[in-house]
């Protein structure tokens, strides 16, 4: 806009000079004609420089509003640039905290990946397998019962070694828990693609499951020694929701051999049945042992009572006699009073006295 302004002055300057130049050429050539159309000539010149100056003082003016409204809208640019800056800064200091979390979430799930394969690696050995079954169910059974309800690594009478035996009173007796589980068998069947293959990994592991349940059976339910029951114990809830939703048969089987089928979560409620169990049988315990006490205390106070009426009969005894010393007590002083009167009865007949007269002794005696 300020080029266009300038080169409006330009076009009002170069036609002021052309007006100026003709009208000094037409006064050299005509210097005799009349000054009336040298006076419009310079009129009309004067005007011109004046609409000059008026153009250059409006150009001037609208210049100085253009450049105040450049300079506030460089000023609103520059602050919404700035405003602009800092939400982007904000925006990216939010982004970049996110991609921190996300980060570290992805390393946790990294870790935990590799945790995975770790326990896919142990739970793959057999032994290590049940070692980590034996570590659940210590911390499930420490965590539930006294240290003295409960034995790990109990040997039976016939030699063989229990993961755990819960000591509980007779009936129902000590029962037997083993924490061994069959891993193999749950995982071809979890890996089989089609129909037949589901069909013969569910065989296998219904084998495998029933087959344990009888090993349990002949090995940790001993006569007079254990309870007529004993408890498998499978530290997956995937494989007991598949046994009791799929395979009713090896559940109803485990009924029969009188082996039940555990997972951690009734583990739990059956140690929580258990531990109420004990409490019961302490009380009863303890129970017994006071009706002991009680029954001595009545015999006690049964000798207490004989003793004290003896006692009393002493002491009956005692009131007769002291009744009967007091009778005698009561006679000598009547009799030493009338002692008393012989002697002193009459002084100056003592002369006559020489001889006691027989009815005042026999009257004392009397």
């Amino acid at each position: 806009m300020m080029a266009g302004q300038g080169w409006i002055l330009a076009i009002f300057a170069v036609v002021a000079a052309a007006a100026l130049a003709l009208a000094y050429h037409l006064g050299r050539r005509s210097r005799g004609q009349a000054p009336a159309e040298m006076s419009q000539l310079l009129d009309a010149a004067e005007k011109l420089r004046t609409a000059q100056a008026e153009l250059a003082g409006r150009m001037q003016q609208s210049e100085t509003s253009v450049n105040e409204r450049l300079e506030s809208l460089a000023k609103r640019l520059g602050d919404g640039l700035t405003q602009h800056t800092e939400k982007t800064g904000e925006t990216l200091k939010g982004l970049h905290e996110r991609l921190a979390v996300i980060d570290s979430a992805q390393k946790n799930i990294t870790d935990l990946s590799q945790q995975m394969v770790g326990l896919q690696d142990i739970l793959s050995n057999k032994q290590a397998r049940g070692a980590f079954g034996e570590i659940q169910l210590h911390d499930l059974v420490t965590g539930a019962l006294p240290p003295t309800a409960y034995e790990f690594q109990a040997t039976l009478s016939n030699g063989k070694r229990a993961d755990c035996l819960l000591k509980l009173p007779n009936p129902p007796g000590s029962i037997a828990i083993d924490s061994k589980f069959p891993l193999e068998s749950y995982e071809k069947l979890r890996a089989a693609g089609d129909d037949a293959a589901k069909a013969q990994a569910g065989r296998e592991f219904s084998v495998a499951v029933r087959k344990h349940v009888l090993d349990i059976a002949e090995r940790y339910i001993v006569a007079g020694e254990t309870a007529e029951s004993a408890l498998m114990f499978l530290p997956s809830e995937a494989i007991y929701a598949e046994l009791h939703a799929n395979f009713r048969n090896v559940v109803e089987e485990s009924f029969k051999r009188r082996v039940w089928i555990v997972s951690p979560t009734t583990l739990m409620a059956t140690l929580t049945t258990v531990r109420a169990v004990l409490k019961d049988a302490l009380m009863r315990e303890q129970a017994g042992v006071i009706q002991q006490e009680v029954i001595r205390l009545l015999e006690d106070v049964g000798r207490l009572d004989k003793r004290v009426d003896s006692l009393e009969g002493h002491f009956g005894q005692a009131q007769k006699d002291i009744r009967e010393i007091r009778v005698s007590a009561d006679k000598v002083v009547k009799r030493g009073a009338k002692i008393d009167e012989l002697q002193f009865d009459d002084e100056g007949a003592a002369d006559e006295v020489a001889t006691p007269a027989p009815p005042r002794l026999k009257e004392v005696e009397g």
